[in-house]
């Protein structure tokens, strides 16, 4: 399962068990982090997903800005609190490239801020497949799996 975290909404995508497909999820209106927790941890329990990527919004040149201290703190806290493995995916670009392809599929410019988010979170969790072991893993839980959907 992949996240793209948004100051108002969080993308959501999971693939499936052999990593072939993605699929995007409705995007979760980010309330609080109790909320988020709870949302998160339901769909990783509704999908058995066996890890989370959490998109990581590094600066153009690789540096880290609030954004991206942002993505690494939350997911330290995820990190914590979930039985699932917690990593962390380059997003630089996936929003612009999610509206892209979205634009290019004829979706109506209406549904394009609607889906965007979760359209990301798909882009994050095709490049961390692709770039399997190009990710950085922030505190697993105890005894959970090493690979992560």
């Amino acid at each position: 399962m992949a996240i793209d975290l948004g100051a108002k909404r969080v993308g959501v995508a999971v693939t499936d068990e052999l990593q072939i497909t993605v699929r995007t999820l409705s995007y979760i209106e980010r309330r609080s982090w109790k909320d988020l927790l709870r949302r998160v941890s339901g769909i990783i329990e509704s999908y058995d997903a066996r890890g989370l990527i959490i998109g990581l919004p590094l600066n153009l040149d690789g540096t880290k800005g609030p954004a991206a201290e942002e993505a690494l703190r939350i997911a330290e806290n995820f990190g914590k609190s979930l039985k699932v493995p917690v990593f962390l995916q380059d997003e630089r670009l996936t929003s612009l490239a999610a509206e892209s392809d979205l634009k290019s599929r004829g979706v109506a410019a209406g549904d394009i801020e609607r889906l965007v988010d979760s359209e990301a979170a798909a882009i994050i969790l095709r490049d961390f497949v692709a770039e399997r072991g190009a990710h950085t893993t922030v505190r697993p839980a105890p005894g959970a799996p090493s690979d992560a959907t």
